[in-house]
Order: structure tokens, then C-alpha cells, then sequence
């Protein structure tokens, strides 16, 4: 167990404040290792507060080199929606970096009553959609919200690409048909698309 709030691939700073997640998707890289290329572990040995956050953010001298801030670690950001929203002020307020939320899109059924408009604040989200149907996203993701899952991760999509940039992504394995038909779903609902 560690206390790695903050890792870095590339020209990205990624924020690792959660283990806590409502799915448990068979392709998630938790399940093959503890951290991300050459970091260390990124299970925490329990949520760092946001005084602690904040001051290992300070602490860091190469913020200035970085492109993004993202909130993406071993857990779903939106888990703690509140603190994300506060710490995305905080880091705005810091330096001028676009800052993105990775998610499975499931906040308004993990916390129906965060006020998902506060969404606005930050640059991008990026939405796990994984599969082209309910059937498929419950076989993969397995979340604990069952059956309303699929459709609240699209209805949130919807309706947060009023607020900032969307992208729907999905992993790589998929079956070229799937891929396709992922792809027209996030043109149909009007936001971006990657395979990552």
C-alpha cells in the first residue's frame, strides 16, 4: 500500500485519489498490476484528504512540464465528485493546465444528489462506454448498479456534453463490429470517440 496521489506518464499528470470503484470490469489493469509503467503502487493504503492532495501537488516541481491533469487512478474520481470539483479549482487556480475527469459515467447513481453542472469546470470528460450494448457493458463492466447502468452512463454523457467536451472510449479488444458500432453511438449522441 502506498500513498501515490500523483503519477506521470508522458506529458500528463494523473491524480490517483480512490480505490473505490462500483464496477468491477474484467480488463481492469488493477487486476494485472500494482501501478502504471515504472510507478509505484497506486493502491492507497487509504483516501489521502484534500489538505494532503493539495500539498503533494505543491510539492511537485514539474507541474510547469506537463500538458494535462487528469483524474484518473486505481479507483472512479467521481467517487469522491465533491472533492474532485474542489481539487480541479484548486489546481486551476495553480497553474493554467486543461484538466480532464475519467469516468464510468455512473456518478448520478453513486451520488444522485452532486450537482453534475459543476462538470462545466473542467476541460474534458472522458466516459468508459466499453460495449454497444446493456447486455455486453454488464458482462464486462459488472457493475454493482446492474441493469441501469449502460443507460445512466449514456444519459450522463447526454447530458454533460452541455457543459464541457466528451469523449467516449472504449478498450481495444472489442470485435471490429462492436468498435463500429461504438463509434456510431458517440456520433449519434454528438461527442467524441477514441479505443484506447
Amino acid at each position: 500500500m502506498s500513498m501515490n496521489i500523483f503519477y506521470r506518464l508522458e506529458n500528463k499528470l494523473f491524480v490517483n485519489i480512490t480505490n473505490a470503484c462500483p464496477c468491477n470490469c474484467i480488463f481492469c489493469i488493477r487486476k494485472l498490476t500494482d501501478g502504471m509503467n515504472e510507478n509505484e503502487s497506486l493502491w492507497l493504503e487509504r483516501e489521502p484528504t484534500i489538505d494532503e492532495i493539495k500539498a503533494a501537488f505543491d510539492a511537485r516541481h514539474d507541474v510547469h512540464e506537463v500538458e494535462e491533469i487528469v483524474f484518473c487512478g486505481f479507483g472512479e474520481p467521481m467517487e469522491r465528485a465533491e472533492d474532485v470539483i474542489t481539487l480541479l479549482r484548486y489546481f486551476k487556480k495553480s497553474c493554467n493546465k486543461k484538466i480532464r475527469i475519467n469516468t464510468n459515467g455512473l456518478i448520478r447513481l453513486i451520488n444522485p444528489d452532486f450537482d453534475i453542472s459543476q462538470l462545466a469546470e473542467a476541460d474534458s470528460v472522458s466516459i468508459s462506454l466499453n460495449a454497444d450494448d446493456a447486455e455486453e457493458y454488464n458482462r464486462v463492466t459488472r457493475p454493482r448498479f446492474g441493469k441501469a447502468s449502460y443507460e445512466e452512463m449514456l444519459s450522463f454523457a447526454a447530458t454533460i456534453k452541455n457543459y464541457t467536451n466528451v469523449t467516449l472510449s472504449i478498450v481495444g479488444v472489442l470485435e471490429p463490429d462492436r468498435i463500429e458500432n461504438c463509434r456510431k453511438i458517440a456520433e449519434n449522441l454528438g461527442v467524441a470517440f477514441r479505443v484506447r
